[in-house]
C-alpha cells in the first residue's frame, strides 16, 4: 500500500522508534478535529506488516498523522490516553488483548479518540460487540483506500461508518433478532462449552475475553432457546450444530 506523494506532507510528525512522535499541530481537545486539521491516528493490529502498510498508506497522503502503533488492545488503551489521537484503527482479534475489550474499557474512560474497527471479520459475533461497545464505525480490511480515507475522517467528525456488509448484517440482525442461525464464533464456543470447557479456558484458546465468552453463550441462549450450557449443548446437538465437521 503505497503512494506517489511526496514525503515530508507538512503537519506529519516523523516516526520514531517507540510509537510515539513529535508533537503535531494543536487541535481542539473535545469533539471532531476542526476543518482542515490534520487528523492523529493510532494503528493497533497484531500484524507488524499490516501497521507497517496503514502507516505508509496514512502518512504518504495529506491530512493525516500517525503518532504510533499498538500490537494488542491492552497497548492500545495506554496509547490511546497517552498520545490521545483522534481515531483509532482497531482490528478485533489479537492475542494479549482483543479489539472488544479494548473499545470497551476507552469507552468507560472516556476517551476523546474515535475508534474505526479495520478487521477481516464480518461476522455478527465480532460486529455486533464492538458496536455495542462503543465503535463508531466498521470497516473490512479489503475496503479500498479512498473509503479507508473518508471512513477516518467520518469517524473524526463523530459519524457513523459501515462497510456494506456490516451494515446489510446489522439491519438483518434488527429485523429478525434472535432469529439468525448461531454465527461461526459462536458455533466455536458451543463446541468448546460440549467439550466440558471452562469459560476461562473458552476465552484462552479464542484469544477473546471471558466477558466476551458470556456475551457470546447469552446470544447462544438466546437463538437456541435455552437457559444453560448443558440445555444448549443438548439442542446444539438436536439442531445439528454440533457434530459436524465444521459451520454449516
Amino acid at each position: 500500500m503505497t503512494d506517489d506523494a511526496p514525503d515530508g506532507v507538512p503537519g506529519v510528525p516523523p516516526r520514531t522508534g517507540t510509537g510515539r512522535a513529535a508533537p503535531g499541530p494543536t487541535r481542539s481537545t473535545a469533539g471532531a478535529p476542526p476543518a482542515g486539521a490534520v487528523i492523529s491516528l493510532l494503528i493497533v493490529d497484531d500484524h507488524p506488516v499490516v501497521r507497517d502498510g496503514l502507516r505508509g498508506m496514512f502518512e504518504s497522503a495529506p491530512g493525516f498523522s500517525v503518532l504510533g502503533e499498538a500490537s494488542n488492545g491492552v497497548e492500545a488503551v495506554g496509547l490511546t490516553a497517552e498520545l490521545d489521537p483522534d481515531v483509532v484503527l482497531m482490528d478485533l482479534r489479537m492475542p494479549g488483548g482483543g479489539g472488544v475489550d479494548a473499545i470497551a474499557e476507552l469507552t468507560r474512560r472516556g476517551a476523546r479518540a474515535k475508534v474505526l474497527v479495520l478487521t477481516t471479520w464480518d461476522t455478527d459475533s465480532d460486529t455486533l460487540p464492538a458496536i455495542e461497545a462503543g465503535a463508531t464505525g466498521y470497516l473490512l480490511k479489503d475496503a479500498p483506500r479512498d473509503e479507508l480515507f473518508k471512513g477516518v475522517h467520518a469517524a473524526a467528525e463523530g459519524r457513523t461508518v459501515l462497510s456494506p456488509a456490516v451494515a446489510s448484517r446489522l439491519v438483518s440482525a434488527v429485523r429478525s433478532p434472535g432469529g439468525e442461525p448461531p454465527s461461526a464464533r459462536e458455533r466455536e464456543v458451543l463446541a468448546l462449552v460440549a467439550r466440558g470447557t471452562s469459560n476461562r479456558e473458552i476465552a484462552r484458546e479464542l484469544f477473546i475475553s471471558e466477558a466476551t465468552v458470556k456475551t457470546h453463550l447469552t446470544h447462544l441462549y438466546a437463538k437456541l432457546g435455552v437457559n444453560d450450557r448443558a440445555a444448549a449443548v443438548a439442542r446444539g446437538y438436536e439442531r445439528g450444530i454440533l457434530g459436524r465437521s465444521g459451520p454449516g
